[in-house]
């Protein structure tokens, strides 16, 4: 380690949806002699190289590239927790679901006896919406479950027929889905292709870090080291005072350098395995790092309908909010459904647009059993989950026992439900959950640890409740409210 340590005034750990909306803010704010270190554990895999990639030809360092599956120590293999590890994280390999959460879904302790209330409020977090959505070019409808006070950049996607009887019936409870995927070119994005193939767009519709905001990690004041895992920070005097990392390409089987920096303002932006880990590793006394692990859960129902299902403009066309709000919340799950726009045909002549696939998500509660701790490898989380709560259960029991009227617009003949949820939402939340203070979370209602008063801890490791809703534009718009408060 180098006697001489480099001092920064913000260093920032990652490079996805948290760490680059929260930047982006700080850079907007701060003057030009400000110093940022970026750190991020991959490297910058270029939506080009993932295209060449799908096609069969690979990058020439495809094999050096780590895989998320090797990065952490999985106690349930039937659980699998997906993200990218490279430039942009999740960005990269979302789908660009994009509704905001309810006002009720901050309050879920208040009005329905279960799990624990944000320390914000949806009033508070509206205005951050409207910015992120801005920024990331959403496309949505003009009418929406959830207040607005603004209208989105781009129109909203085509509905379906499925979708336009479902709305004729339900109005504001059945919308077109509001979606990172373009309706139209928006900077140097493409309109979306609705070739239902979004991890890898192939025609780059989707927002991302890299084809959006890269241009932050371009700006004179920042330095972006690759390459860089970030192992702990040193915790003195209620401070965080700097990072120690080391690189991922180092021979992890033998002694390997350590790297450290020091930060005035010091802000993690790994997903909700690393910063939990990082805090672990750092010897964080409150016993609720790493507590609480999860996601929601989800499973399919496909639909035989007397009508042919066409149209819609994108992969996933709709939402559906029937069975997302009320005071069955008190004892099930709060679901959204979603209207799912792949090329599946179904194998009868003169039927083969007669189906339609809808997929139902619900709502968890943060179980302190599911969990990360350490491992005996200093790089890699050790997580421990167990299962989803009974209230994910009840929920769907709940919309099973109503899903004949749920469906009753549309001319249903038969209808399979998945007898298994699937095996994962890709969502990894609630492992530095946020609250009013140290016995109920470990981070304020500013994603402030409640005891290092320099450190910030983004993402959706801060999330106390999980909703229905994906979290991807609520992790951006925390970032957005969190640095444009302190700074």
């Amino acid at each position: 380690m180098s006697e001489e340590i480099r001092q920064f005034d913000l260093i920032v750990v990652g490079t996805g949806f948290a760490s680059s909306f929260f930047l982006r803010k700080y850079l907007e704010k701060s003057s030009p002699e400000k110093k940022v270190l970026v750190l991020e554990r991959g490297r910058l895999y270029s939506h080009s190289d993932r295209l060449n990639n799908e096609r069969g030809t690979k990058p020439s360092y495809y094999d050096f590239l780590e895989s998320h599956e090797n990065t952490f120590v999985n106690t349930n293999n039937d659980k699998p927790w997906v993200f990218d590890v490279n430039f942009g994280g999740s960005s990269n390999c979302w789908w660009a679901c994009t509704p905001r959460l309810i006002p009720n879904d901050f309050k879920l302790n208040s009005l329905y006896g279960r799990g624990q209330d944000w320390p914000i409020t949806y009033e508070e977090l509206e205005k951050y919406y409207c910015e992120a959505e801005d920024i990331m070019g959403i496309s949505g409808p003009d009418v929406t479950p959830f207040p607005r006070s603004k209208k989105y950049p781009l129109p909203a996607h085509v509905l379906s027929t499925v979708d336009r009887k479902m709305q004729a019936a339900y109005g504001v409870n059945w919308i077109s889905q509001p979606t990172g995927r373009a309706s139209a070119p928006f900077g140097s994005r493409n309109a979306c292709c609705t070739n239902y193939s979004c991890s890898v767009c192939p025609v780059n519709a989707k927002f991302t870090i890299e084809n959006t905001l890269k241009y932050i990690y371009q700006d004179p004041r920042v330095e972006i080291q690759y390459g860089m895992q970030v192992l702990k920070l040193e915790l003195e005097n209620n401070l965080a005072k700097r990072v120690v990392c080391a690189s991922t390409y180092a021979d992890k089987s033998m002694d390997y350098p350590t790297y450290s920096f020091g930060g005035e303002v010091i802000a993690l932006g790994a997903n909700a395995l690393f910063n939990a880990h990082i805090l672990l590793n750092s010897n964080d006394t409150n016993p609720l790092v790493g507590a609480g692990l999860c996601d929601q859960r989800g499973f399919f129902a496909n639909m035989y309908i007397d009508m042919d299902n066409v149209g819609g403009s994108s992969a996933l066309t709709a939402n559906g909010y029937m069975e997302y709000d009320g005071d069955f919340r008190k004892e099930s799950a709060s679901c959204l459904i979603e209207n799912h726009n792949g090329p599946f045909v179904r194998n009868e002549r003169g039927k083969w647009r007669k189906l339609a696939r809808f997929k139902f998500v619900l709502e968890d509660i943060p179980n302190n059993d599911n969990r990360v701790k350490l491992s005996d490898d200093i790089f890699k989380p050790l997580v421990e989950y167990k299962d989803g709560s009974d209230y994910v259960e009840a929920g769907r029991k709940r919309v099973l026992s109503k899903i004949d009227d749920i469906f009753k617009p549309l001319p249903v003949e038969e209808i399979m439900v998945d007898d298994y949820y699937q095996d994962t939402e890709f969502h990894v939340l609630s492992t530095v959950k946020m609250g009013t203070n140290a016995t109920n979370s470990v981070v304020d209602k500013h994603l402030i640890h409640h005891q290092y008063r320099n450190l910030f801890v983004l993402g959706g490791s801060s999330f106390p409740t999980v909703s229905a809703a994906n979290p991807s534009l609520t992790i951006s718009a925390l970032s957005l409210k969190t640095a444009d408060t302190h700074f």
